[in-house]
């Protein structure tokens, strides 16, 4: 008898060894080095893991059905992919958790990564407070603001349940007629640099002491970052959006390459890869400069990811031999694909070239190690569903107060008065009737432009919640002005109208990356028969909603005073705070204003510099003592 309970305590004693091993695995343990976890988990995986990780797809195709089945690593939203309409902060929480779910239920329950485009705020989710745009940003010059307006952004951002974002973008806009120059902080590289302090905003402060270019998230209120377009996306040629940026190497390393040096010394956590080329080779197709130069001697570590359908768009036209671009894209370096729809044909592509080994073993691992660096770093194997803890934070009043301090700050005044006359600016507030007209004075988003709610933006009041220009002037002015609002007077009712002065808000549509892209940069009628009509019979302030500088000159002279609001965003009370004189105006601007576009591509430090306004330039006003 005692042979078969020996035999039963030897069986008994090698199953508990057994689900001790099983239940103690070093990548599950948070006290071991992120290194040894990687190692680790990257040992237990077959290649089907692996290439899922490698895989991110558009919420609209995902279910936790789908990452179970195919182990899918990441998910996005694209430009206005939302749960709902309207969505709330806790239905975000509960899609994301519900995908997240999914990866858990898997063998090895490897979260996964949700990323979303945050920026200027966390847009396109309603009522979260909607920051300027880079390009007006850039001109308040002011790092510490932008760090401030990161940590923010970080916080709605988790309020949704989401961990990653796809920002900042550190172009070099070099060229106006770009239709992402608004997503640019400024012509000038330095200015670039200096506004990456966006990075340690989104992802927290780097310890001090740490490994440069290794990713670094400080907790569950912060997010990863991404810095992109990776590179050269701004140098394009006339300024046509995914096209080839023709320059040298050290035009291509001292202009376009300047923000990535100081992201990757603040830890980014992610670098998303260009449309576009350079000097005709694809920067999808670039292994030169996303594994020679980005991965082995700027020694980044965490994951480079492609552009939404980056890989396809190597080959002209699109998709046209996916193979191909499956093969030379992940043979340049890149780790993980916005696939975001077609997930099964790349899943499949991808294996069947490793399997024929087109593409080496090495080249997977060393996309997936880069890949659960980030989310091990992250905290994403601790903590992988979102609560509800945060959801006080999207829209928050403190938010709002910030971007409102963003607008104040970011406004540029180019004219004030006409040479022989007194300052326009700042207005008074007590005056009999004044006059408020243009397209772009009661239209919020016109205010807020593209990537807002929708990925063009969308023109109107009903796109989500703030405060417009005009009911931001209603709000500022004496309880006794009467503020008169027409959106397109004639001449013969602003001059019969007895007003005091007008205030004229007019600029561009809402637009987002191609649909941007314009060879002649004229405000839209009826933007300039406006300021011809009210400038032609009463002193105008003349503001400019636009995401670069415009052509202005022939109206500068009919103009009294004439201010550059660039795309404000939701806050349009901080307009209003310059305009009457609560705060002074200090913005300069961080891009040249040119003539005409026959000027362009003109930046500060070319030959033949004849701007309209220079770069660095900005009239300053003081605060009105009350």
């Amino acid at each position: 008898m005692a042979r078969p309970i020996a035999m039963l305590g030897l069986l008994l004693f090698c199953f508990w060894a057994a689900m001790a091993e099983a239940k103690y695995m070093k990548y599950k343990d948070p006290k071991q080095s992120v290194n040894v976890r990687i190692k680790d988990l990257l040992s237990r995986m077959t290649l089907e893991e692996k290439i899922g990780q490698m895989v991110q797809i558009d919420r609209s195709v995902a279910s936790a059905e789908v990452m179970k089945k195919y182990l899918i690593g990441s998910i996005l939203s694209g430009g206005g992919s939302v749960p709902a309409k309207q969505a709330s902060a806790e239905t975000w929480i509960e899609m994301v958790n519900d995908f997240q779910k999914g990866c858990l239920s898997t063998r090895l329950g490897i979260p996964m990564i949700y990323g979303i485009d945050a920026v200027h705020g966390h847009n396109n989710v309603y009522k979260a407070t909607i920051f300027p745009h880079n390009v007006g940003l850039g001109a308040t010059r002011d790092p510490e603001l932008v760090k401030r307006i990161g940590a923010a952004t970080a916080l709605e951002v988790r309020a949704t349940g989401i961990p990653y974002v796809f920002a900042p973008c550190i172009a070099v806009c070099r060229d106006p007629r770009w239709g992402r120059c608004f997503e640019s902080y400024s012509e000038d590289p330095k200015v670039v640099q200096v506004m990456t302090e966006i990075v340690p905003g989104l992802q927290g402060d780097l310890p001090s002491g740490s490994q440069k270019g290794i990713p670094y998230v400080a907790g569950n209120k912060n997010v990863a970052a991404c810095a992109k377009h990776y590179v050269g996306d701004g140098g394009t040629t006339e300024g046509i959006n995914e096209n080839n940026t023709i320059i040298n190497r050290h035009g291509l390393l001292s202009i376009h390459m300047a923000g990535y040096y100081t992201s990757i010394i603040k830890g980014v956590s992610t670098v998303m890869v260009s449309y576009s080329s350079w000097n005709g080779k694809k920067m999808h197709a670039n292994h030169e400069l996303v594994t020679d130069f980005l991965k082995n001697t700027l020694r980044f570590r965490g994951f480079v990811i492609s552009d939404w359908q980056g890989i396809d768009r190597i080959t002209s036209p699109p998709h046209a031999n996916y193979s191909y671009s499956i093969e030379v894209g992940i043979k340049a370096g890149i780790d993980m694909i916005m696939v975001p729809y077609n997930y099964t044909e790349f899943i499949d592509g991808l294996t069947y070239q490793v399997k024929n080994k087109i593409i080496p073993m090495s080249r997977i691992d060393d996309a997936v190690r880069r890949i659960l660096r980030v989310k091990f770093v992250m905290g994403l194997f601790e903590e992988p569903l979102a609560d509800h803890s945060l959801v006080h934070e999207l829209g928050s009043q403190a938010h709002r107060n910030l971007a409102r301090e963003a607008v104040r700050k970011s406004l540029v005044l180019l004219k004030n008065g006409q040479p022989a006359d007194e300052p326009l600016l700042p207005l008074p507030k007590k005056a009999p009737k004044i006059l408020v007209a243009g397209t772009h004075a009661d239209n919020l988003g016109n205010q807020c432009g593209g990537w807002t709610i929708e990925w063009q933006g969308l023109s109107g009041n009903n796109l989500t919640s703030g405060t417009t220009i005009l009911s931001a002037i209603k709000k500022t002015v004496d309880p006794k002005t009467k503020v008169v609002y027409k959106e397109n007077p004639d001449l013969s009712y602003v001059k019969s109208g007895m007003f005091s002065y007008a205030i004229v808000v007019v600029g561009e549509p809402p637009y987002a990356e191609t649909f941007g892209d314009n060879l002649n940069l004229t405000i839209p009628e009826p933007g300039p028969s406006i300021i011809t009509n009210v400038c032609g019979a009463v002193k105008c302030v003349v503001i400019v909603i636009s995401g670069r500088p415009v052509v202005i000159q022939p109206y500068v002279d009919q103009i009294d005073a004439l201010v550059a609001a660039w795309l404000p965003g939701t806050e349009g009370q901080g307009v209003a705070d310059v305009l009457f004189g609560d705060y002074g105006f200090t913005g300069k601007l961080s891009r040249t204003w040119f003539r005409t576009v026959d000027q362009l591509p003109m930046n500060v430090g070319d030959k033949h510099y004849d701007p309209l306004f220079p770069f660095g330039f900005g009239l300053t006003t003081e605060p009105t003592k009350a």
